[in-house]
């Protein structure tokens, strides 16, 4: 444990700053997950937007890295395409 006030703190500021990404990543996991599930129909490229949006909020925050960022929505845009090509 830390013995420092100025390490105490920084401590307490990790913790909250840890439990702030993890909420943040989880629930874009959870977006992307559902916009899987909705591949084909209409509300996929209504939520679209939505979800990138979250993707490119979570890379300038540094939570993901920036090609992993773009490495999920390629995938995404992908699959809307296809979507779009059959439909």
């Amino acid at each position: 444990m830390a013995n420092h006030k100025a390490t105490k703190k920084d401590t307490r500021q990790a913790a909250k700053r840890r439990d702030s990404n993890r909420y943040y990543g989880k629930t874009t996991r959870n977006a992307i997950r559902d916009l899987k599930v909705s591949v084909g129909s209409s509300e996929y490229t209504e939520k679209l937007p939505t979800v990138v949006s979250m993707i490119d909020k979570l890379a300038k925050r540094g939570i993901i890295h920036k090609n992993k960022a773009a490495n999920l929505k390629s995938k995404l845009a992908k699959k809307a395409n296809a979507a779009k090509a059959i439909a």
